[in-house]
Formats: C-alpha cells, sequence, structure tokens
C-alpha cells in the first residue's frame, strides 16, 4: 500500500528532468501557474526571482510585465532548455534549499514546485534570506489529498501484479495549517492561503495517464519487465477510468495551495 513518509525519494535519476516530455506534453504545469502571476503582481523595475523555473515560461512571462526575472532551478536539464528558449534572461542551476544571491529580491515566487522538496523549513529560510524587508512570497503547489486517486491506484496495481508491497511518497503535500505554521515560525505575515480542487485535463488522448506517470511518478514503478510494466500500467488505468477519464481526456486529481506572505 502507499505509504506517506517524508523521505527524499526522487522521481527520476536526480536532477534529469525529461525537459522535452515535459515542454511537448505536459504544458498545463505553466499554463495553470499563469493565473497564479495575478497574486504576485509584479510591478514594472522589481527584482523578482522564479524558483523552480524548469523551462521558463513563467520567468519570461514575469519579466514581460518590465520586471528583472531570474530563474533557477536544481535540474540541469530544464536550466539548459529555458536558457534556449529565453536567451536574453538569466537561468542558474541552483538548489531552493541552499541558494544564495548578493542582492535581495522584491518578491520570490514558485509554482508547482515545492511539493517536490521534503525539506519545506530550508527552502522557507532560503525565501526569506533572499528577500529585501517587506518583500513577497507567492506559491502554488501540491496541497493535501493531491493526486490521492492516482498514487491509491499505483500502490493496488503493484500488489496486484506482485511487484510490490508498498513504496514511499516522494512529494510534500501539507495542510494549509501546517504550512502556514512554518512560514509564521520563519517570521513571515501569511496575507493569502487557500486549498482548492483542480481536476486537471492532461494532454496527448489516450496516453495523457501514462505520460503524466512517465514524467512525475516513475520512480514508484520499480525496475520490471515491459510486460509486467505494461501490465501494471493497464491496471492503474483501469482502476482511474471511471473517475479520471471522460471524452477522450485523462484527468489529475490535483489538490493545490496557493500562499501570499510578507517578509515583516
Amino acid at each position: 500500500m502507499f505509504q506517506s513518509k517524508n523521505k527524499m525519494v526522487l522521481a527520476m535519476p536526480e536532477n534529469q528532468w525529461q525537459s522535452a516530455l515535459y515542454e511537448s506534453k505536459h504544458s498545463f504545469v505553466w499554463r495553470y501557474g499563469a493565473d497564479c502571476l495575478e497574486l504576485l503582481l509584479p510591478q514594472q523595475g522589481e527584482y523578482i526571482l522564479d524558483v523552480g523555473c524548469g523551462t521558463g515560461q513563467l520567468t519570461q512571462e514575469i519579466a514581460a510585465r518590465g520586471v528583472i526575472a531570474i530563474g533557477i532551478d536544481k535540474a540541469p536539464t530544464m536550466i539548459e532548455q529555458a536558457r534556449k528558449n529565453y536567451p536574453n534572461l538569466r537561468f542558474e542551476v541552483a538548489d531552493a534549499t541552499r541558494f544564495h544571491f548578493k542582492e535581495p529580491f522584491d518578491a520570490v515566487f514558485s509554482n508547482a514546485t515545492l511539493h517536490w522538496i521534503n525539506e519545506p523549513e530550508r527552502v522557507i529560510a532560503s525565501i526569506w534570506q533572499t528577500l529585501k524587508p517587506g518583500g513577497r512570497f507567492v506559491a502554488e503547489f501540491g496541497g493535501k489529498g493531491n493526486i490521492r486517486a492516482i498514487t491509491t491506484a499505483i500502490g493496488k496495481a503493484l500488489e496486484t501484479n506482485a511487484i510490490s508491497a508498498s513504496f514511499t511518497n516522494p512529494w510534500y503535500f501539507p495542510s494549509i495549517g501546517e504550512y502556514a505554521t512554518l512560514l509564521e515560525k520563519q517570521g513571515f505575515s501569511v496575507t493569502h492561503a487557500t486549498l482548492f480542487d483542480r481536476l486537471t485535463p492532461l494532454e496527448d488522448g489516450e496516453k495523457g495517464m501514462q505520460n503524466w506517470i512517465e514524467m512525475f511518478a516513475d520512480s514508484l514503478l520499480p525496475e520490471m519487465s515491459s510486460n509486467k510494466r505494461i501490465s501494471a500500467m493497464q491496471d492503474i488505468e483501469n482502476q482511474l477510468r471511471p473517475e479520471l477519464y471522460r471524452d477522450g481526456t485523462w484527468f489529475a486529481d490535483y489538490k493545490r495551495i496557493r500562499v501570499v506572505a510578507t517578509k515583516a
């Protein structure tokens, strides 16, 4: 069965995100994140950091509002692609738990990244240190109950196919109370926090769920023969189809946290 433990388990070989698959089949990640920019409210001339920038689309959106925007990501493959996509912007390989810049930022933004890091206190401390007094932190990421149906189906499929009896949760999906408490402990003033359902359509029709698992949850499927992998994937899809498939499109059962906090 699915075990929720705060242990660091990477979704793929360390820092080797598949940037081509990310861009071609998972554009929803940054497209939905663009809506969160309305909470950020970038002002012309501000200095803003995008933590977990991926291939740079939202960093570019921020910069387009007259902002000096810098993107960081732990995955060299993502940063390499971001630099190709937007050669006029600055992108750096950096770890969200221990990054540092000489000049402080007016704001720090993060989309669909913080649920990958099981050391939230260290991330929050790094963000605090890089902000100016009065600076703001705006983020969206997976919250409590995120992808519950998908992870449950994966666990059952592994059991059914006698592949593995358990797996460890590689993500950090906090409640609002838990995350707001961590921010306040650091010294932030939390001005906005919400947890909401967002059933998210996946791209590529019938292949949508398989693509999602290969991109974001491949570490949950251990080494196995191609036949066993096909069988496990079919089992997962069969379990999820009544709830997460309609009119030729797969959906992910997302629950997202949005938070705005100010450095007092």
